[in-house]
């Protein structure tokens, strides 16, 4: 059984792109989603990673992987990520690559060379190739900052919070349009790594009857990937103007309730919450970013616990589905 059912509603049906939009962090959750719909929907696209590995590609796409362009690279190295993005003639930038959270702290001059001079690089290739459709990852993380407000400061939001402000420069200066999106919780199929992958953990975890204990409860923002894919695609719908920066929060539910939904699937599965706040805020708005560019499909909780349970399903069937990471 295909999982195309999970972009089937998230397909694009009509575009204006003149040349490949360039997908930084293609082996990630996100990236592995844009590129997925992108290829489904018709539109030419470049995976950019590290790595070769695209085992989370594989688990959205199947067999179909190898039909993605795809080239190793490091983002720290300007020259490279210029002459690949140059050498496509690529009409858009997506850029999702960076180190998380638990990776910055455990080692932080290898966060600021990744967060923010890989961001540097993409928006100096921007520049330099004169593409007017950028949009980055930030994160809720930067809400950290300034230190000692209502929400947990890190060396990741720091580096998020350095990149908007550099994003602000390049167009002030020299008219370098971009979006930075500050996504809350994504889940999904891929989401598997990160202080915030509890909920599909979680999720996994039932579809492999082991038990499972989300770190956190209360209010949580459960941002569904395919949503969050399709709102970086949106960003790049058009030649921009500005620099802008919006939050991305889908919707805000409590955990308890998510597991709850999860047990609607499955009474026997063991999963249960601390009683714990999680640090960022789980209630930001989306209406700025959907005025600014325009509607893209939202997903309800629901819905996208259902989707994700029924994928984790089909490839533990298939004896694909990976083992529950920590």
């Amino acid at each position: 059984m295909s999982l195309e059912f999970l972009t089937d509603d998230l397909l694009i049906k009509t575009n204006n792109f003149d040349g490949p939009v360039i997908v930084t962090g293609a082996g990630g959750c996100i990236g592995s989603w844009i590129l997925t719909i992108l290829y489904r929907s018709g539109i030419p696209c470049v995976g950019i990673d590290l790595s070769e590995k695209k085992d989370r590609l594989e688990l959205i796409l199947g067999n179909k992987t190898s039909k993605i362009k795809w080239e190793v690279c490091d983002i720290t190295n300007l020259k490279s990520l210029k002459n690949i993005v140059t050498s496509y003639n690529a009409s858009a930038i997506i850029h999702l690559a960076g180190l998380q959270v638990p990776f910055c702290a455990a080692d932080p001059a290898l966060g600021a060379r990744v967060n923010v001079e890989g961001t540097i690089n993409i928006l100096e290739t921007a520049k330099q190739a004169n593409i007017k459709r950028t949009v980055y990852a930030s994160s809720v993380a930067a809400l950290g900052m300034p230190p000692k407000g209502p929400w947990k400061e890190t060396l990741y939001g720091a580096y998020k919070l350095a990149n908007e402000h550099t994003a602000y420069v390049y167009w002030q200066d020299w008219q370098v349009p971009s979006i930075g999106i500050r996504p809350n919780i994504v889940y999904g199929l891929a989401r598997d790594q990160g202080m915030s992958s509890k909920n599909t953990l979680a999720i996994q975890a039932a579809v492999l009857n082991q038990s499972y204990e989300i770190p956190f409860n209360g209010k949580y923002s459960w941002l569904y990937v395919g949503e969050a894919a399709q709102a970086f695609i949106t960003s790049v719908s058009k030649d921009l103007t500005d620099a802008n920066v919006f939050n991305l929060n889908g919707s805000c539910e409590t955990i308890e309730n998510g597991l709850n939904l999860i047990r609607q699937l499955d009474k026997n599965t063991n999963l249960s919450c601390l009683n714990q706040p999680f640090p960022f805020p789980p209630d930001l708005d989306d209406d700025p970013l959907r005025k600014h560019i325009g509607n893209y499909p939202s997903v309800s909780v629901k819905k996208g616990i259902e989707d994700t349970y029924k994928a984790f399903q089909q490839l533990k069937l298939e004896g694909r589905c990976p083992a529950l990471s920590e």
